[in-house]
């Protein structure tokens, strides 16, 4: 018998159900138990086996063309039907609202199937029985402007149903800034697994299962191409000279929609702007400069840089002195002929190669190979006199400076005090010198090492004993290897921003970014505004403008800044407490935004038996309990707990992504992944309490005006299409708490 396979293009007016609700979400297969076409209503309640909401997906496989500013979208979805029965599945898709379909394909017996476009109306009647018949409320997240539905028939037991679209679309630019997405998170409540304890009574149904997704984009641009940027998920970059790259990303737990960013500049720092703000609320920015990816020797500024290394005894310890003095060779062969350099070791005293810097030429590496060859491991620490003469070394010019300090202990020799080790060194320094610590092992002193850093325009960095020192050192030196632009200051011109980090922006490197994020405050929406950013190229200083930039009182569709925004935010305050000790401000701060944004905190989370963070329980008024052991960690200064702090801390100020660390260490996660007791929809976090999902920016405390709704009724029906944003939040569950416009809406089965 043939059958044939009905499609429908769903473009719903702004007047009618759910129509202005952003529809971004993955292809679904709702199915049915369905023999023979037509099936016979009523359709069988209650199915004779209990149905998945929505068929497995086995695999994703994107494919994207990138012309300018036009995408072509290629996508091949493959479905599983794991049931014993015939099935009728209906099929949805949110392409975006300003895409066009060029293809869709139904695979049948090997075959291509076209699909035929039903009428507007009817394939609107379909999808809103459909949304009322299934009462599932992730069905609501497909609710939108643009809708794709197909009708397929039949998906044979136990077999697979495969599906092609192919779509076009204009990108928008904001700002200079290109903006590119897929849909792939909006389907997760309908795929999530929804067993007891995932707020469902229904311990029969099967688990749901998002198979692999993988993806390649090309981009060819009309001009260079700069800061290429996703914020959802881990991807490899590859150019293709200067105006054309290949991106690609593969994935099994990420199920986030797919965003990439990228700008077109000629300039020799190219900017990237983002912005997002909610009506009535603070605006979030992220600003991403990055230099022209083929520079010339002739542009690269010379450099000033010191090596200092610890010799001490416990530098014997597990070999750690080869791999130092193996990293430390690297790093003198990276030097340029125009570069200075310096070789200090210490153990119970300092020992300078030369009272003065020298070449970088072949000769002076030579001399500083041979005095790396001579280094053994012998003695004390003297952290305070090796500083001060380690700085001595630097004179007064325009090159860029940097020293590099490697130890693997706590001072033990002369001064011992961090604050008088400070304030000693501030003292003696009379150039701006960049000062990158490294800590080797769990016996150091972190609060020392991270302020050295922190306070003097560098970075601590720390190589844990199950590491490899000398590929880490390596790494580091030929990151700082060219200098392009040194002692970079930004004026935001009219923007009123706070709280913007990092504080102080480090030098800008060759093949490295310059990333800013903070709050803005104006109230009205700025247009043609114009930032202007100035630094050194050695004695030459250079102003780069940027015009047409704006930064809008209403700006919803980058949803993921304030997460990064409050990451960054938490890395600052758990700094504040871990130096200067715990105050009730700092904390109660720390404990809300890692509440509200699901991020790591030592006070919020906890390592669970997966190798991931979980978020702690919340109490009966909505705050978070205490993560055990939280003060005592926050209080170390040395031992594995405060290395792997100080670490995550690190990894934390440079996470500009929100991609899940598949697969990654502890203290290399800075974010909670959703789970059976928290979920994160747009930029808020929901836990599971007292069988609903709630905001967890609800507070008994705040005693907001509460709006109580059943599940699926005509009111609940009529709130969604009024209140749009509302169905995203609705369709975590029949039961949901939500704070929305200073009200509290309360969803109940």
């Amino acid at each position: 018998m043939k059958y044939k396979n009905f499609v429908g293009l769903l473009c719903v007016a702004a007047a009618a159900l759910f129509s202005a609700v952003e529809a971004l979400g993955q292809g679904v297969i709702v199915p049915i138990v369905c023999d023979v076409r037509p099936c016979r209503p009523p359709r069988p309640v209650p199915q004779p086996v209990p149905l998945p909401a929505a068929l497995p997906v086995k695999s994703i496989k994107l494919d994207t063309k990138i012309n300018g500013q036009v995408a072509t979208t290629h996508v091949e979805q493959v479905f599983r039907n794991d049931t014993r029965f015939t099935l009728e599945g209906t099929y949805f898709f949110p392409i975006p609202s300003d895409a066009s379909i060029v293809e869709f394909v139904i695979w049948e017996d090997g075959k291509r199937h076209v699909g035929e476009v039903l009428t507007r109306e009817e394939a609107r009647r379909i999808y809103d029985e459909i949304v009322r018949r299934q009462r599932d409320p992730g069905l609501l997240e497909y609710a939108g402007n643009d809708l794709l539905q197909a009708s397929i028939f039949p998906i044979p037991p136990n077999s697979e149903k495969k599906i092609e679209l192919k779509y076009s679309q204009i990108l928008k630019s904001d700002s200079g800034t290109i903006a590119y997405r897929y849909p792939l998170g909006t389907g997760r409540n309908l795929w999530r697994d929804r067993r007891p304890g995932f707020e469902t009574s229904n311990a029969t149904a099967p688990r749901q299962q998002f198979g692999n997704v993988s993806g390649s984009i090309e981009i060819i641009g009309k001009g260079r191409l700069r800061n290429i940027y996703s914020p959802s998920h881990d991807i490899d970059i590859k150019l293709k000279g200067e105006s054309a790259a290949a991106v690609s990303f593969e994935t099994r737990d990420n199920d986030s929609d797919l965003q990439l960013f990228y700008s077109v500049s000629n300039d020799d720092l190219g900017l990237s702007l983002l912005t997002y703000r909610e009506p009535g609320k603070d605006g979030y920015f992220l600003l991403m400069l990055s230099p022209r990816d083929y520079i010339s020797d002739s542009e690269v500024v010379d450099k000033d840089i010191v090596f200092v290394l610890d010799t001490s005894g416990s530098m014997a310890d597990e070999g750690k002195i080869e791999k130092a003095k193996a990293a430390l060779l690297f790093g003198i062969r990276t030097l340029r002929d125009g570069d200075r350099f310096g070789l200090v070791n210490f153990a119970g005293e300092e020992h300078l190669m030369e009272s003065s810097l020298i070449r970088a030429d072949a000769s002076g590496k030579r001399r500083g190979e041979e005095f790396v060859s001579r280094l053994r491991a012998t003695g004390g620490t003297n952290i305070n006199d090796t500083l001060i003469a380690s700085l001595r070394l630097f004179g007064q010019n325009d090159r860029p400076k940097m020293l590099v300090f490697m130890t693997d202990g706590l001072p033990t020799v002369g001064e011992t005090n961090n604050e008088r080790i400070l304030a000693n060194l501030a003292k003696v320094k009379n150039a701006d010198v960049r000062i990158f610590p490294f800590g080797f092992g769990y016996d150091v002193n972190t609060v020392l090492l991270d302020r050295l850093g922190s306070e003097n325009g560098g970075v601590s960095d720390y190589v844990q004993p199950k590491e490899d020192l000398e590929i880490k050192v390596s790494n580091f030196f030929a990151r700082v290897s060219s200098p392009v632009l040194s002692d970079p200051e930004l004026d935001l011109g009219p923007l009123r921003a706070e709280m913007v980090y990092p504080r102080r922006p480090g030098d800008i490197f060759k093949g490295m970014q310059m990333v800013l994020i903070g709050r803005y405050k104006n109230e009205s929406d700025i247009r043609n505004a114009v930032i202007r950013l100035t630094g050194k190229t050695g004695a030459e200083t250079r102003t780069f403008t940027y015009r047409n930039l704006e930064f809008p009182i209403r700006a919803t569709v980058n949803n993921f800044l304030p997460r990064l925004w409050a990451s960054q935010r938490v890395v600052w305050l758990v700094e504040e407490i871990r130096i200067n000790g715990e105050t009730k401000e700092l904390k109660d701060e720390v404990i809300d935004l890692g509440t509200r944004y699901g991020i790591v905190t030592p006070y919020t989370s906890y390592l669970a038996t997966d190798g991931s963070f979980a978020a702690t329980r919340r109490d009966a008024s909505g705050r978070a309990t205490i993560a055990p052991g939280a003060e005592r960690r926050m209080a170390e200064v040395r031992g594995a707990d405060a290395v792997q702090m100080s670490v995550q801390q690190n990894v934390q100020k440079s996470n500009i992504s929100l991609a899940a660390r598949e697969n990654e260490s502890a203290e290399n996660q800075v974010l909670i992944r959703r789970s059976g007791n928290n979920q994160f929809v747009g930029n808020r976090n929901f836990f599971f309490e007292d069988g609903a999902w709630v905001d967890s920016a609800y507070s008994r405390e705040r005693k907001l005006e509460e709006v109580s709704i059943r599940f699926a009724s005509d009111e609940y029906f009529r709130l969604v299409a009024k209140e749009r944003e509302l169905a995203r939040y609705f369709a975590l569950g029949e039961n949901v708490v939500v704070v929305w416009q200073d009200k509290v809406y309360r969803v109940t089965n």
